[in-house]
């Protein structure tokens, strides 16, 4: 018997609602007139959506379904079109204005060929409903993302208990812009981190979403888990290594199967999948022959694609990374039970609204991290994948081993490893430089697995990458 719902797919996407606020009522008094307006600006607005990267579901009557990879641009798109909207209705009287209202929301959609199903897209028509006429309301999981990001003036309405969603929802609202100072929102860095997201499939159908930021030579970084495109350009966790890789290079990024904006229900959770992703996002950006930067279990793919395709490999670079997982290392019988807890406390912790399993994950791959750092990598976890396949992932890492591949690698290689960290041990580091052929290793001061802005590890890393690419 065939499952009803086996094409469809789920994702993590932002959905924008918009209606105009007294529709019905000019209808009413002016249909022509109206129908004529409205078609007037639905030509000038709807083309705002796909020059935001956005694409529309539906413009039934008066209303506008669209959906964005990019929160932020989802974002950015409602606030243009009521800056337009302002605009063009300063010469209309009063009475007979069209004011939008939108909603905003950041939620996981069923989607099919042509339509999107889920509470993501109830949650933001509500939200569209309770908009002030020409305002913009917006939930929780979105201000979270745009009010680091974007500059704009956002106003606190506290939960609110919307019409058939089960929870009630945290919004805030974004206060109309000045249209004399144009759309009002910009971005930090926007020059460097600017991106474009986009999508492509792999061998067996999972849809990966990938961006480039930058310009100059092509850097490919490798996927690994939890990442997300969007969030990343955020937090403190990534964003200083992003702008500094995107400053004289054209950083090719993507999120891993399961991971960030990529399909988050996937079957093969597995080390050739990995592989076979990376090749797949790697001829979809176009890009002949780029450097390859693999970060943690990102390192063992990068080396197997080296090996595959070492014509399009320039350099490779392996930044706390192994050749072989923690289920093969030997271990003490300790080290053991402590990892089949850490497997049981994923699947039960990772995705509850209190954080306190995922920090303490958070203080083994950061020990260093301030409280902000440390909530920012908390929610990164719940953002990002979800319990199922993180634990999932974390059990296809424990089985990878690339011993045999070193040996095999011919391409110029730099293996960094931090000398003190918890997550990855320094002596795997040291091992997967000692197989590789004419590797140059070095060892990063500090404990952390991800390095921080602040911390001089950052500083070296960047010094030796610089140095080596341009070799």
């Amino acid at each position: 018997m065939t499952d009803d719902h086996s094409s469809m797919k789920r994702r993590l996407a932002a959905i924008l609602a918009a209606d105009i606020a007294g529709y019905s009522r000019l209808m009413g008094e002016d249909e022509a007139a109206t129908v004529r307006d409205l078609k007037g600006h639905q030509a000038v607005i709807l083309p705002l959506v796909g020059r935001y990267g956005g694409r529309i579901i539906d413009t039934a009557g008066d209303g506008i379904l669209a959906e964005f990879p990019s929160v932020i641009n989802a974002t950015e798109c409602a606030v243009e079109i009521q800056t337009i909207m302002a605009t063009r209705n300063e010469a209309v009287p009063e009475s007979r204005r069209m004011l939008f209202r939108i909603g905003i929301n950041l939620g996981d959609v069923i989607h099919d060929e042509a339509r999107i199903y889920g509470d993501g897209i109830n949650v933001a028509a509500r939200l569209e409903g309770i908009a002030e006429p020409g305002g913009i309301c917006i939930s929780r999981q979105v201000f979270d993302q745009v009010s680091r990001a974007l500059k704009a003036d956002f106003q606190a309405l506290g939960p609110r208990t919307l019409k058939n969603i089960a929870q009630p929802v945290d919004v805030f609202a974004i206060a109309p812009v000045d249209r004399n100072a144009g759309p009002g929102v910009t971005a930090p860095n926007a020059v460097d981190l600017k991106q474009e997201i986009r999508f492509c499939t792999a061998p067996d159908g999972v849809q990966l979403a990938y961006s480039m930021i930058g310009q100059g030579p092509p850097l490919m970084k490798t996927g690994n888990w939890m990442t997300h495109l969007e969030f990343d350009l955020e937090s403190p966790i990534w964003r200083h290594l992003y702008r500094e890789m995107a400053k004289d290079r054209t950083l090719v990024r993507y999120d891993a199967r399961g991971n960030g904006l990529s399909d988050r229900t996937v079957d093969d959770i597995s080390f050739d999948a990995f592989v076979g992703d990376l090749e797949a996002v790697a001829d979809a950006a176009k890009v002949a022959r780029f450097a390859l930067l693999g970060i943690s279990q990102g390192c063992a793919v990068a080396i197997a694609y080296a090996v595959r395709h070492p014509e399009r490999v320039s350099h490779l670079i392996l930044y706390g990374g192994f050749a072989v997982g923690w289920n093969k290392r030997a271990r003490s019988v300790a080290e053991k039970e402590e990892d089949a807890a850490m497997l049981t406390l994923m699947r039960l912790g990772w995705g509850k609204e209190n954080p306190a399993f995922r920090q303490l994950f958070t203080s083994q791959f950061m020990p260093g991290a301030t409280k902000e750092q440390a909530d920012w990598f908390n929610e990164l976890q719940r953002m990002t994948v979800s319990a199922q396949v993180a634990a999932r992932i974390y059990e296809s890492t424990g089985e990878t081993d690339v011993t045999a591949l070193l040996p095999r690698v011919s391409v110029p290689t730099l293996v960094l490893h931090t000398r003190d960290e918890a997550r990855v041990p320094f002596e795997a580091g040291r091992r997967m430089a000692a197989g590789i052929p004419g590797a140059q290793f070095v060892t990063l001061p500090g404990r952390n697995h991800l390095f921080l802005e602040t911390e001089p590890a950052f500083a070296q890393f960047l010094e030796q990458t610089r140095a080596f690419l341009s070799g």
